[in-house]
C-alpha cells in the first residue's frame, strides 16, 4: 500500500471513529466498506476487527460509568456461543454478497414485528440479538443496525448509556471476529504491525474528538440522525453489492 494510500486510509480511520463516536454507529459500516473496495475480505475483516476494538475500547473507557451490565452479559453469552456454532462452518462469502447483507440489514431490522422489537434489560433478547448480530458481523464484519435496533429498544435510555454499552460489547465482539479470520479460516489473509497500529491510533483520536459532540447533543437529535445515517449506507451499500453482482455476471463468458 502507498504512503499516500496509507494517509488516506488513516484519515478515513479518524473520520469514521468520530462517527461512531457520536452515534454509537455507522463508522464500522462505512470502514469496513472501504476496506473491502482495498484488499481481500479475509484481510479486511481482521484489520476492521483491530480498529474497531481500538475505537469501541476507548468509547467504552471514556463512558465506563454508563455501561449497563445487565445488557452487556446478555447480549455477550449469545455472541460466544453464536461464534462456537460459526466455527464449525466456517463460511466466507463473496464481496457482491457480503455488501448485499450489509445493505439489507436496515430494512430487515425495521420490518421485524412489534412483538419482536428488543429490550437490552431482558435476558432472553439479549441472547437472540447477540446471537443473531455475531452471525451477521462474521458474515459482513459488521453487525450493522441489528445491533442497534437491540441497543436502542429502550425509550428511557439516554444516548451515553447506548453508546457506551454498544461499545463494551463491540469489543469483545470484534474480538471473537478477529480470531476467527485470523485463526479458523484456512488461507486468511495477514495484517502488518504497522497498519495494525495506525489503525487503533487513528481510531482513539477520533472517538476522542468526538465526545464533547455527543455531550453538546440531545437524545431527541441523537436518535433521529442516527436513523437516517444507517438508512443511507443501508442503500449505498445495497447499490454497490447489486453494481458488482451485476458485472460479473456481465463478464461470466
Amino acid at each position: 500500500m502507498s504512503l499516500t494510500l496509507t494517509a488516506l486510509l488513516g484519515a478515513v480511520m479518524i473520520c469514521t471513529a468520530l462517527l461512531s463516536g457520536i452515534f454509537g454507529m455507522a463508522g464500522g459500516l462505512i470502514l469496513v466498506g472501504v476496506l473491502l473496495a482495498l484488499m481481500p475480505l479475509p484481510d479486511a475483516m481482521a484489520l476492521h476487527a483491530i480498529t474497531q476494538i481500538g475505537s469501541n475500547g476507548w468509547r467504552a473507557i471514556l463512558w465506563i460509568r454508563y455501561v449497563r451490565w445487565r445488557s452487556v452479559g446478555a447480549y455477550l453469552s449469545g455472541s460466544v456461543l453464536a461464534t462456537a456454532a460459526w466455527a464449525t462452518v466456517q463460511f466466507v462469502p463473496d464481496k457482491p454478497w457480503a455488501l448485499l447483507a450489509l445493505g439489507a440489514t436496515p430494512f430487515l431490522a425495521r420490518a421485524l414485528p412489534a412483538s419482536l422489537r428488543p429490550d437490552p434489560d431482558r435476558i432472553s433478547h439479549g441472547l437472540a440479538y447477540g446471537a443473531a448480530c455475531m452471525m451477521l458481523m462474521l458474515v459482513t464484519g459488521v453487525t450493522g443496525p441489528l445491533s442497534d435496533t437491540f441497543f436502542l429498544g429502550r425509550a428511557e435510555q439516554d444516548r451515553r448509556q447506548i453508546v457506551a454499552t454498544k461499545a463494551f460489547c463491540q469489543v469483545v465482539s470484534h474480538a471473537l471476529k478477529f480470531v476467527y479470520f485470523a485463526t479458523l479460516i484456512p488461507n486468511s489473509g495477514s495484517v502488518s504491525i504497522g497498519l495494525a497500529v495506525m489503525g487503533v491510533a487513528c481510531s482513539m483520536l477520533g472517538t476522542t474528538l468526538a465526545r464533547r459532540v455527543l455531550d453538546a447533543m440531545t437524545d431527541t437529535s441523537f436518535r433521529k440522525w442516527s436513523k437516517r445515517l444507517i438508512t443511507a449506507i443501508g442503500l449505498f451499500y445495497l447499490a454497490q453489492g447489486a453494481w458488482l453482482l451485476i458485472s460479473g455476471w456481465m463478464n461470466t463468458p
